[in-house]
């Protein structure tokens, strides 16, 4: 057992050090496992099979629709109708403009449910904006990739989409039980903000608004915002399923784009398309190549040999958890977070079911620890594209996340201390 799973993770490890992409290395890692234990496991159809079934999920179709809605309202002129609103309440206190990026980037993440399409989209129009009025870029920076990870929290969130069919969760559960998590992160954020503008806050010299002018912003908005409304209405009333409500939002992102805003064109429509298709094949190639090797993990019984060394833990779920998120935190400063969602689900799925975990609270933590690694180096996707949108060096970068991200950090631990903290208000929302 414990011969199988170190080659495991040698093909796996080894497959990664060549170069080979996550998923790739995940099919040679497989390969090797099933050539290794021979017999049965080694059928070509087999491993073709269950590479096939990784993505044949009707649940899993939610991905691609909620990818391609995010597409076409980012397009549509929603980025900055969303700034403006948040301009409207917080828009002329001092680090005003730090307070707009990180309610802006909650108000996008429950559109996108991608941190990196969301640094990418606000990025490009906050740290330049922020710039301009004197803040210092590179603190601009690291605030706008900091603050875009609450979009995997965030419903309608793609992690939470790969870890709910990867571990037979309900994903409205998972929707609702991210909602309070998503506003935990974003009162951290602003604290933080709050003492890190202290010394170099700009207040706005913007004139204010008339009170004509301020309504048609705020209605102008208004047509942004319905839309996770509309989700997580419908979700939590029973109306549509988790991959309906992925339909739904991409026919009200065609309406809002086409007929209400009218800066959705033709040819956006088809760059939104190919986008959306290219980020939803990664995605479910990943979920394919992660079913082959959980399906070998599950025959060489290696995740009851990980459940049965550390059996001791399963009467101690905190401790327990907090080893888990530990490894968990650890492992995305190095492997981004939808491989490592579909990597340890499987692993971990036998550990937290004898330690009696809820799987949706499980699968909350489990999301907002992975989301760390978008910003740690040296892989941290969302600090790659904030630095690309700012105009500045990696190394410029890493300075000012470094508070945030400690305090990120903290917010899990707190969660597994008191995880009624989530449960709670997942109880009020039905979840």
């Amino acid at each position: 057992m414990i011969l199988t799973l170190t080659m495991f993770l040698l093909f796996l490890v080894g497959g990664i050090a060549l170069g080979l992409p996550i998923a790739i290395a995940l099919i040679f890692c497989g390969i090797c496992t099933a050539l290794y234990l021979g017999g049965s496991n080694a059928n070509v159809q087999i491993i073709a099979t269950k590479l096939m079934s990784g993505t044949d999920s009707v649940t899993m179709m939610a991905l691609p629709f909620f990818v391609m809605a995010g597409e076409l309202m980012n397009r549509g002129g929603l980025t900055k109708r969303i700034i403006n609103f948040c301009n409207i309440f917080v828009g002329r206190v001092k680090g005003g403009l730090g307070y707009v990026t990180i309610l802006a980037c909650l108000m996008f993440a429950s559109l996108v449910g991608s941190a990196v399409a969301s640094t990418a989209a606000l990025g490009a129009i906050l740290i330049p904006m922020m710039a301009k009025s004197g803040y210092d870029r590179a603190k601009a920076a690291g605030l706008v990739a900091s603050a875009n990870i609450v979009a995997p929290i965030m419903p309608p969130s793609i992690p939470m989409i790969v870890y709910g069919v990867s571990a037979g969760v309900s994903i409205k559960s998972l929707f609702m039980g991210g909602i309070f998590p998503a506003i935990y992160f974003t009162v951290i954020m602003c604290g933080v903000w709050f003492f890190v503008c202290r010394k170099d806050g700009v207040k706005s010299n913007e004139p204010r608004l008339s009170f004509k002018e301020t309504l048609k912003v705020f209605l102008s908005g208004l047509w942004a915002l319905l839309l996770p409304v509309i989700i997580l209405v419908g979700l939590r009333g029973g109306v549509f399923t988790a991959t309906e409500a992925g339909v739904v939002a991409v026919v009200y992102a065609l309406f809002v784009g086409i007929v209400v805003y009218r800066e959705l064109t033709l040819k956006d429509l088809f760059t939104s398309f190919i986008s959306a298709a290219k980020m939803s094949a990664v995605v479910m190639f990943l979920a394919a190549a992660a079913n082959v090797a959980a399906y070998l993990m599950t025959v060489s019984r290696i995740p009851q040999a990980i459940t049965e060394s550390l059996s001791g833990l399963t009467s101690h779920p905190i401790l327990l958890m907090t080893i888990l998120m530990t490894i968990i935190i650890v492992m995305g400063t190095c492997v981004d977070v939808v491989p490592t969602i579909l990597i340890m689900t499987p692993i971990m799925l036998p550990l937290i079911t004898a330690a009696g975990i809820d799987k949706v609270y499980f699968g909350i933590v489990f999301t907002l620890a992975n989301v760390l690694g978008l910003t740690s180096p040296p892989v941290g996707p969302v600090l790659n594209v904030a630095c690309a949108t700012g105009k500045i060096r990696m190394e410029e970068i890493i300075k000012p996340v470094i508070p945030y991200y400690l305090f990120q950090m903290a917010l899990v631990y707190l969660f597994i201390l008191f995880p009624g903290l989530i449960t709670v208000p997942l109880g009020w929302l039905g979840g």
